[in-house]
């Protein structure tokens, strides 16, 4: 064999093996990418609640969006509450790994974490475009992954109703002294405020709101918007509807997820798993926006509903009381100051922005002129 061809040879069969390692190499990685995985999501509500369970952005959209952008290589079976497990026994799940999934309100855990809370809705807090750029672009997604870690979780906002209503009343609310005494369903922060000014606070499921209101056996109830509360049938019950939106602004679905199954997944299936949540997050809001408003139309004219807003002496002592209870929460504990002074902060930039162009706005498009 001459030089030459001895030196092409040599050449050819460095280039081969180079290949052949190279190929060794890679086949884990091609094997991972094609890798298949099944996971189970339970859920705090109810079979067939809408944007909760059911329809465009809920979490049963959500896991079809998944399967459908992975291509069948990210399966999630849904279960809804009572088909798995009870209604807030997510949390404890997917932190034990029962399941790789819940789908929930970050407020149903406040007796394990404080600061869950303000990944949910703050009274007098942000709206849901508000909220939005606080989590996705000032450091409240961040803030959520940290307060959960200890926990073993991670979590992302799947969903939002936009602004709810205060609730329905039995009898109207002229003053402050109308709520000593009243017996109201209200979860969450607003119960704690509510509380300061003599209200009885009832924690109440979805299901038992109606027949709780129409006996008496409670004299106001709050749930979630007109849509989701003719579902329910509460204007059977209660005629006097009130708003503000005071004690949830806006109202996030968290996707919670356990630490360890999150990281077995590829990237490619993270970055999956975060769009179709983020996708859902705007299209269950848009849902709300275009069924509400026919909605509150239909209670108002065909049930004789009347719709109002609360007292300003109301709503006056409430921010003021939701400040104290806020503040007084955030110095027991650090990682909750932290989430506190961090959603407080956001809020106050972002609220001096609405002031002069979402409040303009709607006070022009509300008057009365030609386009009305």
């Amino acid at each position: 064999m001459t030089n030459v061809k001895r030196r092409d040879f040599l050449t050819k069969s460095a280039i081969g093996a180079a290949a052949t390692g190279a190929a060794v190499i890679a086949a884990p990685n091609i094997v991972r990418a094609e890798e298949t995985f099944n996971w189970k999501m339970t859920n705090a509500y109810g079979p067939g609640s809408p944007f909760y369970v059911t329809g465009p952005g809920s979490p049963e959209d959500f896991c079809k969006r998944v399967t459908e952008m992975s291509n069948g290589r990210l399966n999630i079976q849904h279960f809804a509450a009572g088909e798995l497990i009870p209604a807030l026994e997510g949390f404890d799940a997917v932190q034990a790994g029962t399941v790789e999934m819940n789908a929930a309100n970050a407020y149903f855990w406040a007796g394990k974490i404080f600061a869950a809370q303000y990944f949910t809705t703050v009274p007098f807090g942000l709206n849901f475009q508000g909220m939005n750029a606080w989590l996705y672009h000032a450091g409240g997604l961040d803030l959520w992954h940290e307060v959960y870690k200890p926990y073993g979780l991670v979590a992302f906002p799947m969903g939002n109703t936009g602004v709810q209503m205060t609730g329905w009343f039995r009898e109207p609310i002229n003053s402050l002294d109308d709520f000593k005494g009243l017996k109201m369903r209200i979860p969450g922060l607003a119960g704690k405020v509510y509380q300061q000014i003599g209200v009885e606070v009832k924690l109440l499921p979805g299901g038992e709101i109606f027949p709780a209101l129409e006996r008496g056996v409670i004299d106001a109830a709050e749930f979630v918007g007109p849509y989701q509360d003719r579902r329910l049938g509460l204007q059977k019950a209660a005629k006097y509807y009130y708003t503000t939106g005071w004690h949830e602004p806006s109202n996030v679905t968290e996707l919670l997820i356990n630490q360890k199954a999150w990281e077995s997944l590829p990237a490619d299936l993270q970055a999956i798993v975060k769009n179709a949540a983020q996708a859902c997050n705007l299209d269950s809001h848009s849902w709300c926006e275009a069924n509400n408003a026919a909605a509150l139309r239909d209670l108002v004219e065909n049930f004789g509903v009347t719709a109002q807003t609360l007292p300003d002496e109301v709503v006056v002592k409430l921010k003021g009381i939701t400040k104290e209870t806020l503040e007084a929460e955030a110095a027991k504990d650090p990682i909750t100051k932290k989430v506190h002074d961090s959603f407080m902060a956001f809020r106050d930039t972002h609220r001096e922005w609405a002031a002069v162009s979402e409040k303009p706005y709607h006070g022009i498009i509300s008057s009365k002129d030609g386009m009305s």
